[in-house]
């Protein structure tokens, strides 16, 4: 990803070039394979010249760093809820409930790069012009935005919490009463020192780098969450391993592993689920600045992160389930002793993860914004920078004004998370996908709409449950 790439020119471009970028859709097979030629690599270029490429643009960046990149974007603080999810719904129910999601997002991906290849577009945005006309367009970038903007508030959430206890810890010193030990302040002071010079780069692909990083800090969570399993043993009961419980006597509080359970706080778990996979702003872009672009060759990128996103988040959740049982809250590092030494390495880790992601959100959503306002406007740096600071100032905003971060979880995995995952991918494969390729009663289509509907279905019932829940007062049951 580290090739000559900017997403507004290119993206505005390709609207002022094709006079069909008015969301209408194909008429037929003859436009079709126009719209191929006009936008994808020719399969037979004239002796002596160059194969044309996407928009004259040729990607850069290996398929591992491709994998690094979506894996980071994929990744995020949603990992240190989904204990807090297996608690509530058990471990195999919640095993099974993971894979569906992992499954399901590999296949909505599918449709969009099925949708791009039809096309030749690689913008999530114009992917909705086209099936949905200009109001498709405003629908997707606002989702973008939503979605991102609710995870960079959970990165920084994360920072604004776990901070100040590490600079405590090192310092030996109590946080109450210590001015720059303040969470508010110690966000404004990193987004502006380490974020905003990463976010100011202009091609994504230079993030790679970071992005391996922060998988790596990850992964050393994971092993020090199975550590602690084996050190610690069961720590129902023992404060001083563990904060008190604020579980619902409805739990179980003994140590022994629920293999199915159901309860109230259940329909805050899924949307966690859903929240942890959801990476399809990120996928079209990284799909433009991968080396030697295919549809097969992302979809693999795509299947091999999911994969290990898959495993990392269900090794995480059982083993930190398994040491806290019901107990176990939204946040697991809460759970932990502030003074272990291994436990504060591994706040340190996950601050340094979520740190270094928060740049590689916050591209989906400047690209969004750039497509909505700015569509026929040429790359700016004043523009770039702009968008970035404003985008920053609203994020700390938002954290210092949100008081739990399973909020954060619940209504933006309720709401954002079924929309990129499963709605908009079956109305673009839908709308896009013409009949002569694929007609409306083939089996793939009616596939895309069954997707679509379980997404409604979704967000529906997450919702409702979410909604009630806030009106009869359970909503601070348990978390933080």
């Amino acid at each position: 990803m580290t090739g000559e790439w900017c997403v507004c020119a290119c993206a505005s471009a390709m609207e002022l070039q094709d006079p069909k970028m008015n969301g209408a859709l194909p008429g037929g097979a003859v436009d079709y394979r126009q719209e191929r030629e006009g936008f994808l690599p020719s399969h037979s270029p004239s002796p002596g010249r160059k194969p044309a490429q996407f928009m004259d643009f040729e990607g850069k960046t290996s398929f591992g760093m491709s994998v690094f990149n979506l894996s980071n974007a994929i990744m995020g603080s949603g990992i240190l809820g989904l204990a807090y999810a297996m608690a509530h719904t058990g471990v195999l129910f919640f095993l099974a409930l993971l894979l569906c999601i992992a499954l399901l997002s590999s296949y909505s991906i599918h449709l969009l790069l099925t949708c791009a290849g039809v096309v030749g577009i690689r913008a999530y945005e114009q992917l909705g012009q086209r099936a949905l006309g200009p109001v498709g367009k405003v629908v997707v970038a606002a989702v973008i935005c939503l979605h991102n903007v609710g995870a960079m508030s959970s990165y920084l959430f994360i920072i604004k919490s776990e901070l100040p206890l590490v600079i405590s810890t090192f310092l030996d010193t109590d946080i109450e009463g210590v001015w720059f030990l303040k969470g508010n302040l110690l966000i404004i002071i990193v987004s502006v020192l380490i974020i905003l010079p990463l976010a100011l780069m202009r091609h994504l692909g230079y993030l790679g780098y970071t992005s391996g990083l922060s998988l790596t800090c990850m992964l050393f969570f994971l092993i020090s969450v199975i550590y602690k399993k084996f050190q610690l043993g069961c720590t129902i009961g023992r404060n001083e391993t563990a904060v008190e419980s604020k579980s619902p006597p409805s739990l179980n509080t003994s140590c022994e592993a629920q293999m199915f359970t159901a309860d109230s706080q259940m329909f805050y778990t899924v949307p966690i689920m859903a929240f942890a996979f959801v990476c399809h702003p990120e996928v079209l872009p990284i799909y433009t600045e991968l080396c030697r672009p295919s549809k097969r060759r992302m979809q693999a990128v795509a299947n091999v992160s999911i994969g290990a996103m898959f495993c990392m988040y269900g090794l995480t959740a059982t083993f930190g389930y398994l040491t806290f049982y019901s107990s176990v809250e939204a946040e697991m590092l809460h759970m932990y002793s502030q003074k272990d030494l291994l436990i504060l390495c591994v706040r340190l880790a996950v601050l340094l993860a979520v740190t270094l992601t928060v740049p590689v959100v916050l591209f989906p959503i400047r690209r969004a914004l750039q497509q909505l306002l700015f569509p026929s406007k040429a790359f700016s740096w004043p523009r770039h920078v702009a968008i970035a600071l404003i985008l920053l100032v609203l994020v700390n905003v938002l954290v210092i004004c949100v008081p739990t971060i399973r909020d954060i979880f619940g209504v933006i995995g309720s709401t954002s998370a079924p929309s990129l995952i499963f709605i908009l991918p079956s109305i673009f494969y839908l709308r896009i996908v013409p009949s002569e390729v694929e007609p409306l009663y083939s089996w793939p289509k009616i596939q895309a709409l069954c997707f679509g509907i379980l997404g409604v279905l979704f967000m529906a019932i997450s919702l409702g449950f979410m909604f009630a829940n806030w009106a009869t007062g359970q909503s601070h049951v348990s978390g933080h």
